[in-house]
């Protein structure tokens, strides 16, 4: 039998080796086997979150809720205010008995708007205080009541003094660190207690047992004011929840109030820039009553291409215009500002009507390809009792006779301005002592409910219902007439801006116009003279004889020395006396200071001092100077 060695270091055989690593592996079953069949003890059941936790979860999942409903609805209500005082109102009355008893609104006096740099020093002004009144002052138990500048009260029995209106901040101060935080805090944070006194004034606390948050208001660039959430003692305390409410409210607010001080300054821009656009006042030609009205299209839509105007012309005629540009926005007003000053300046070239809305044309295509508008152009003359008008698309005015028949007056309708290539055209009527003249805007016509001819038809049926209210022989007065033209329309039966002008037509009888030819030569200033002298007489003007032939004579004499054909000299007398006197020369007079060795240039310094007004205006076949004299008749 052969034997097999150990080593020198005691090996064991490979056989002994293999039987020694096998027999932990058995062990180690063995026991696993042994711990298997050990019963082993169940685990203790989780027993849960109990009633009352179950109870409070749900009662911060309704509070959490009923939070998030009323921001939404306070942020609702705030964000339906357009002007300044319709948010701070809605703020008010959104926390107000929600979720505080009393608040107090400070604003920045003045406010800044956009990127306007604010004023110094730093003051807030009360804008606003509401409060939770109670059962002894209004009758009913916790009835909301606002009033500006209420004192800062739940307790009516309190004896506290309101707060401050007006309080400067001080750079550096408790309140200065406050807002410049832009966080809400509350009342009783140190922050806050060296605050409040400061914004509420010297011996003016948050009454005793009272919460407060105070909350700055800031806008998209700087802070624009302060809130103050007051709670009384009978309700729970602000939680830190709360200031998250407070800080929603505030910002809204703030946001809220800088867009309405932004659209408020847009307001008064465009409300400035339509009155520079419209005239500040009618004048008052002579044989003839004005008035006028215009309404812009909405209060948010003030800004509108519609506009009247009524110009002096020589004769003592006068030019009517209405017009009405495409559009409702700051370049529809400013293309109907250059509009209305071309206008103005064709009418004292005195061309006619039809050319006048030709150069309008002209002056629409150079302002643009499309810049439209439609215009209708009158001159009326009082001594000839007619009136000449031209249409550019524009609505045909209506006449109202003395009798009480409105007619709408047939006129070639013509293309608007700004189309081009066009021709217009001018019709002469009557225009009988007592009439009234309708110019319109197609505003006061047309609407989503009605057609411009249903309307025009309803405006001559107004007018002629209006006349008849004042019987036959009396025409309705002006003003009111105007009034009553516009109350025509309905709620909500206004989708344009309207521009309106009345025209009554008084004329001037043919007994008090007098009317010569002169020729240019040496005689005629003493010619004009005599026949001053002999209309005066006959009008019992005698007394004015001395003064009207000296200055008649002087504005002759002007006349004369530059005219080569007939010169005119026309008195009309009204309530004044007025002198025309015309000739081919476009050279206007000028009047300057004579030196003492000068023989002439004294004429228009007579006239300057003598005459109640006096004036020249330059005509496409030369020129007429005019001066009126107050009669003492």
């Amino acid at each position: 039998m052969t034997e097999h060695p150990t080593s020198h270091e005691g090996r064991q055989p490979l056989a002994a080796r293999q039987q020694e690593r096998t027999r932990p592996r058995q062990q180690d079953a063995a026991a696993a086997a042994a711990a298997a069949a050990i019963p082993v003890p169940a685990a203790a059941p989780n027993p849960g979150p109990g009633p009352a936790a179950v109870a409070e979860a749900q009662a911060a999942t309704r509070r959490e809720g009923d939070r998030l409903r009323f921001v939404g609805a306070a942020t609702r209500r705030i964000a339906r205010g357009i002007d300044l005082d319709e948010i701070v109102l809605g703020l008010c009355r959104a926390s107000v008995p929600t979720f505080s008893d009393a608040i107090l609104v400070y604003l920045r006096d003045p406010l800044p708007v956009g990127d306007e740099r604010p004023v110094s020093p730093f003051v807030l002004r009360l804008r606003r205080s509401d409060r939770l009144r109670h059962t002894d002052e209004e009758g009913v138990e916790g009835g909301p009541e606002s009033e500006r500048l209420r004192p800062l009260l739940t307790d009516p029995t309190a004896d506290l003094m309101p707060a401050a209106e007006l309080c400067e901040v001080r750079a550096g101060g408790a309140l200065a660190e406050v807002l410049r935080g832009v966080r809400p805090v509350f009342g009783d944070s140190a922050a806050a207690r060296a605050a409040l006194p400061e914004l509420l004034g010297p011996g003016r606390p948050v009454p005793t047992g009272h919460r407060a948050i105070l909350a700055p208001l800031r806008g998209r660039r700087r802070v624009i004011g302060a809130a103050v959430f007051v709670r009384s003692p009978e309700r729970p305390p602000f939680e830190a929840s709360d200031l998250l409410v407070a800080a929603q409210l505030a910002t809204h607010t703030a946001l809220g109030i800088d867009k309405a001080v932004l659209y408020g300054r847009e307001a008064y821009i465009a409300d400035e820039l339509q009155r520079t656009m419209l005239p500040d006042s009618l004048p008052q030609p002579t044989g003839v009553r004005l008035a006028s009205r215009y309404l812009p299209a909405a209060e948010t839509a003030r800004v509108g291409g519609d506009w009247y105007d009524a110009i002096p012309l020589p004769g003592s005629r006068v030019a009517l215009v209405v017009g009405d540009v495409m559009g409702h926005s700051m370049t529809s007003a400013a293309i109907m500002g250059q509009l209305r000053t071309t206008a103005q300046t064709l009418a004292q070239l005195d061309l006619p009507p039809q050319e006048v809305l030709h150069h309008l044309d002209e002056q629409a295509q150079r302002l643009g390809s499309d810049r439209m508008a439609t215009c209708l152009y009158a001159v009326y003359d009082p001594v000839a009792h007619r009136i000449t008008i031209a249409n550019a698309g524009h609505p045909p005015p209506v006449l109202l006779h003395l009798g009480g028949r409105a007619e709408v007056l047939r006129v070639p309708p013509g293309a608007p301005i700004g189309v081009g290539g066009v021709d217009f055209e001018a019709v002469e009527l009557d225009a009988p002592a007592g009439a009234t003249l309708l110019l319109y805007t197609d505003g006061l016509v047309e609407s989503r409910l009605r057609d411009v001819w249903t309307g025009i038809e309803q405006l001559r049926e107004r007018l002629a219902a209006t006349a008849q209210l004042t019987g036959p022989d009396h025409s309705p007065p002006l003003e009111a007439l105007c009034d009553d033209v516009l109350d025509m329309l309905g709620p909500g039966d206004r989708d344009d801006d309207i521009a309106l002008l009345a025209a009554r037509f008084d004329g001037i009888a043919p007994s008090d116009v007098a009317y010569w030819y002169l020729e240019p030569e040496d005689a005629a200033p003493g010619r004009a003279r005599r026949l001053a002298r002999r209309a005066l007489a006959r009008w019992g003007l005698d007394e004015m004889s001395d003064e009207v032939e000296l200055l008649v004579s002087e504005v002759v004499t002007n006349a004369v020395r530059y005219a080569e054909r007939p010169v005119t000299l026309r008195l009309l007398r009204t309530d004044i006396l007025r002198c025309e006197v015309g000739d081919d020369s476009p050279q206007l007079p000028r009047q300057r200071r004579a030196r003492e060795t000068d023989e002439g240039g004294r004429g228009l310094f007579l006239v300057n001092r003598l005459a109640r007004r006096w004036g020249a205006t330059r005509l496409s076949t030369g020129k007429v100077v005019w001066f009126e004299m107050a009669t003492r008749s």
